[in-house]
């Protein structure tokens, strides 16, 4: 029977940006909404869908040998696991999330020194707890099963919440009073794991890719003839991850340059290199960037 590497992906808010990212990766994965094992065109891997906040205790107990989940979840069980990579995405993008002190609109604490004596609900309990007292505050924190954003005032004086983009808060009139924890996305593993060199190679080989397709997301090729003559303008105002790839045409007289840079800046800096000689311009997607 041939080797596996066990894997767990987050079931629930990450579960379709972690099927998308593998996608881009190379990994095509496809689940049915009744199973938590889903299929995969890769006989090396048996995937399992875990609810993020139970990943790293399933870790550590070897019946995963590695998974993905936030470092919020990880600080929150206590397991020893180790964290082998970060992989900043969430639901909605390509970034960290919050976790915030937050309390009604008209409240009238201001800070967490105010909510000695006071109820907070949270999923995040433990981290929470550590959280007031590193600010030397006695309040009382309950665990919440969810809907957390409608307890205050009645069920609760404060909330400890996951935020994105904040709109979820300020829709139920909340406003944030401090930050908790940043968190991210994280790929763990377990000892086992790490001392077994075929899995070992194998995780950190999923890694490279799943990292190469996070850059990708934030990144476009371009490509472009120019005229040898305009060349030394051209690349003083490219930007590249090292240097343009520069190639010869047919005609002696012109170039082809061939970049990556980041999408973001497209749209100031094509008309920057059609304005300067550039011509032919070619803009086009990646599926993965591998530094």
């Amino acid at each position: 029977m041939s080797k596996k590497l066990k894997i767990g992906l987050p079931k629930g808010s990450l579960q379709e940006s972690t099927f998308e990212l593998f996608k881009k990766a190379g990994w095509a994965i496809k689940a049915n909404s009744r199973s938590y094992y889903p299929a995969v065109d890769d006989p090396d891997l048996e995937i399992m869908l875990i609810r993020a906040q139970e990943m790293a205790r399933y870790v550590e107990s070897e019946v995963l040998d590695c998974g993905l989940t936030g470092t919020d979840w990880v600080m929150e069980s206590g397991a020893k696991v180790k964290k082998v990579a970060d992989l900043v995405y969430a639901k909605q993008g390509l970034r960290k999330v919050r976790w915030v002190l937050a309390v009604p609109e008209n409240s009238s604490i201001k800070s967490v020194k105010a909510l000695k004596g006071k109820r907070i609900a949270t999923e995040l309990v433990k981290v929470t707890e550590k959280y007031l007292k590193a600010n030397k505050v006695k309040a009382k924190v309950e665990f919440s099963w969810g809907a957390t954003e409608a307890k205050p005032p009645e069920l609760a004086d404060a909330i400890v919440e996951l935020t994105e983009t904040g709109s979820s808060l300020r829709a139920n009139k909340l406003k944030i009073i401090d930050t908790v924890l940043e968190s991210n996305t994280v790929v763990i593993a377990n000892q086992t794991c790490q001392k077994d060199p075929w899995k070992n190679d194998k995780l950190n080989n999923i890694i490279l890719l799943l990292k190469g397709a996070l850059i990708a997301e934030t990144k476009v090729g371009l490509k472009m003839n120019v005229i040898k003559s305009r060349l030394r303008n051209i690349l003083k105002i490219l930007p590249a991850l090292q240097t343009p790839t520069i190639s010869e045409l047919s005609n002696s007289a012109w170039v082809d340059v061939d970049t990556v840079v980041d999408e973001r800046i497209v749209r100031t800096l094509i008309p920057k290199l059609k304005s300067t000689g550039a011509k032919g311009i070619i803009e086009y997607p990646l599926n993965k960037v591998i530094d």
